[in-house]
């Protein structure tokens, strides 16, 4: 079979489309063909060597597609199945194994495809809505980067499933319209304006309870003033760098703020809880509550030229390999 390997840490270029061979499923595994598999910053991170992995490797963690064959064990598929999971044992390939205990079958009236974009992301903005700081209707809520994958499906869940007042920020005026259209009620562009200040005149001073934050380093710091007392940071990103180490007493000073650092797989540890948001998730896809919206897809050989757009910002939503 084709898939993307990694050899050596690098740029874009070190993403190698190379014939392997066909995994197998393991014990309690199920082997999919995958027809999508999402993008996203994390491999970037991993083929730069931030985050280390063995080498050679196949990046990507996310992919939908279907069963093709079942491991001893594997409980609650059939071959044919179509499936979607953020835990398969490398996603840019034109196969791949996951445990059957970390899949959820696909629902008919969501497509495949629909099924990889929303996935990982919208699970994302599922916990962060409804757990990381459950919104409340009438909350004001600030998204950052409001036209990213998740942050359109974060803009949809706070307004229509929360019921908040949603504040986001975008660079471009194409990315505010998208975000507008999910539904922010008011958009900033953050490279040009004080979006603290802006968040200040919105609030009638008020401030926030909540700010979803994927930013990071460029945003961080303004992010803690948008705050009211007690409020929380909610930082689960850091798409322009690392947030650099800061006092602690910082937290105190501006109103015994609160700030967290949250993951996924936190939130997703028991299958009962993942198959909760996935029903929900998906439920909302399929009823058309939860619009999705597939920024770019490309071809699985062109993985180099898919990692050079989602690192220069220049797409929206979620972006695909497809095989």
């Amino acid at each position: 079979m084709k898939a993307i390997r990694v050899h050596n840490t690098g740029g874009p270029d070190v993403l190698r489309y190379e014939d392997v061979e066909a995994p197998s499923p393991k014990a309690g595994e199920l082997l999919i063909d995958v027809e999508a598999a999402g993008l996203n910053f994390i491999e970037v991170y991993q083929r730069e060597g931030l985050y280390p992995m063995p080498r050679p490797f196949i990046p990507g963690s996310e992919a939908a597609g279907t069963v093709r064959a079942l491991g001893d064990g594997a409980k609650g598929f059939a071959i044919g199945d179509r499936v979607v999971s953020q835990n398969v044992n490398g996603s840019y390939a034109q196969q791949t194994t996951v445990a059957a205990d970390r899949a959820v079958k696909i629902p008919r009236g969501v497509a495949t495809k629909t099924a990889a974009a929303v996935w990982l992301q919208g699970l994302t903005a599922h916990y962060l809505t409804t757990s990381t700081y459950t919104i409340k209707r009438g909350d004001y809520v600030l998204i950052h980067a409001a036209a990213g994958g998740v942050g359109l499906l974060l803009c949809q869940i706070a307004k229509k499933k929360r019921g908040a007042f949603v504040i986001g920020t975008a660079s471009t005026e194409a990315k505010r319209t998208l975000a507008r259209e999910a539904g922010a009620d008011e958009v900033v562009d953050y490279t040009t304006m004080d979006f603290a200040a802006e968040v200040k005149r919105i609030t009638h001073g008020a401030g926030l309870p909540v700010v979803y934050d994927s930013v990071g380093k460029n945003t961080f710091d303004r992010s803690l003033d948008c705050l009211h007392r007690r409020g929380l940071m909610v930082l689960f990103g850091q798409s322009s760098g690392p947030v650099p180490p800061f006092d602690p007493q910082i937290l105190n000073r501006k109103g015994s703020l609160f700030l967290t650092r949250p993951t996924l797989n936190h939130y997703i540890a028991t299958r009962e809880e993942l198959e909760s948001r996935a029903n929900d998730l998906l439920g909302w896809v399929a009823d058309g509550s939860l619009s999705v919206h597939i920024g770019a897809e490309f071809v699985l050989s062109q993985a180099a030229e898919s990692h050079r757009a989602l690192e220069g910002r220049k797409t929206t939503g979620k972006v695909l390999l497809v095989t």
